[in-house]
């Protein structure tokens, strides 16, 4: 009978620790729900202005975008004006460039034609004085025998008489009168310069091999002459020509070697640079060219 009484008593005791246990889970939980809601809240609001701010961002991209495309659309613009502005005017330029091109062309022909017919003028008046000095001359003295009756031309006279020829376009007179100067006169001062003369007009007739002989000519028997660059630069061109290309850039790089101050220094840096080999440019040419 005790025994039941006690545990009638104990009943109460047990029902109220089991109900404030459950109270405490229940304001856990309840605390637990408030703070997911703070939680979903806050990333709530985190979303919201990461949202706000790619918006912002993908606005200001779009609006730097159309910046961009009106500027582009300006500066194309602006720039079809300026070449239309400016195409006219370039054009206007260049036609009347090659207007003076031509009217220049004419002229230098024109200013051939009346230094041929110089030429030619003065060699028939050089060709009247000798008959006239003929016709007044006394009659020689008979020529001993063995002698050629036939006096010899000044060496001035005729060299100046095959320069004359090569000035006013007959070039194959003025070979003969070279020729015949460097057959009398082949030890004085101006053979080396017929040689060299000589050489030129081949070159121009395009008897390449032979104008090579003539500046060689010029460098071995002549070789302290005032015709030495020159020599040297015909022949590098003349071997250039004939497709010696290696041969002819050997010849310009000795002269700039020996001769960098003379006038034709440059010229042959010109043609190494169009050879395609590097050249640097020689000093101002302070070498006089002879006759």
């Amino acid at each position: 009978m005790r025994l039941c009484l006690f545990a009638f008593l104990l009943v109460p005791f047990a029902a109220f620790g089991a109900s404030r246990e459950i109270v405490e889970l229940q304001r856990d939980v309840s605390a637990l729900q408030d703070q997911v809601r703070a939680l979903q809240t806050s990333q709530t609001e985190k979303l919201t202005a990461m949202s706000v701010l790619l918006q912002q961002t993908l606005e200001a991209t779009n609006n730097a975008v159309k910046a961009m495309t009106v500027l582009e659309t300006r500066v194309s613009d602006r720039l079809d004006k300026q070449t239309a502005n400016f195409g006219q005017p370039v054009a206007v330029i260049g036609t009347k460039v090659d207007q003076m091109s031509g009217e220049f062309q004419s002229v230098r022909e024109s200013i051939n034609d009346i230094s041929s017919r110089i030429g030619k003028l003065e060699q028939k008046i050089l060709d009247l004085g000798n008959a006239f000095r003929t016709m007044q001359a006394p009659p020689a003295a008979p020529a001993p025998t063995g002698v050629s009756a036939t006096p010899a031309i000044p060496a001035q006279t005729l060299y100046d008489n095959a320069v004359r020829d090569k000035m006013s376009g007959k070039p194959e007179l003025a070979l003969k009168g070279f020729a015949d100067y460097i057959q009398m006169y082949g030890e004085t001062d101006l053979a080396a310069n017929a040689y060299y003369q000589s050489g030129e007009i081949r070159f121009q007739q395009g008897d390449l091999p032979n104008a090579v002989k003539d500046f060689d000519a010029v460098l071995e028997k002549f070789s302290s002459s005032n015709k030495t660059p020159e020599a040297m630069y015909m022949k590098g061109r003349a071997l250039v020509r004939m497709g010696r290309k290696t041969d002819g850039q050997k010849e310009f790089r000795a002269l700039l070697a020996t001769y960098p101050r003379s006038e034709v220094a440059p010229k042959a840096c010109t043609e190494l640079k169009t050879l395609g080999y590097s050249c640097a440019a020689p000093p101002s040419a302070v070498r006089k060219k002879g006759a």
